[in-house]
């Protein structure tokens, strides 16, 4: 799985990030929308895995790690 929750509480996405990580990404967001999210080693996230940090309105700290998400969000 390329999403963990660090024992700071910051949920990372790392690596691909396929649709498969979008359920359980929300369920951590759900469970603390306070904490932060880190998508700087995120290299290629899926659309759902993007839809769900949109529509729970977490604002990812640093740039994505892929060039063309960094570029249009």
């Amino acid at each position: 799985m390329t999403i963990r929750r660090a024992d700071d509480g910051t949920i990372h996405l790392e690596g691909a990030c396929p649709v498969e990580d979008a359920e359980p990404l929300l369920q951590l967001l759900l469970a603390s929308p306070k904490s932060p999210v880190d998508w700087s080693q995120c290299q290629k996230p899926h659309t759902a895995v993007v839809q769900v940090l949109m529509a729970a309105g977490a604002v990812p700290t640093g740039p994505c790690g892929d060039g063309w998400i960094a570029k249009w969000l």
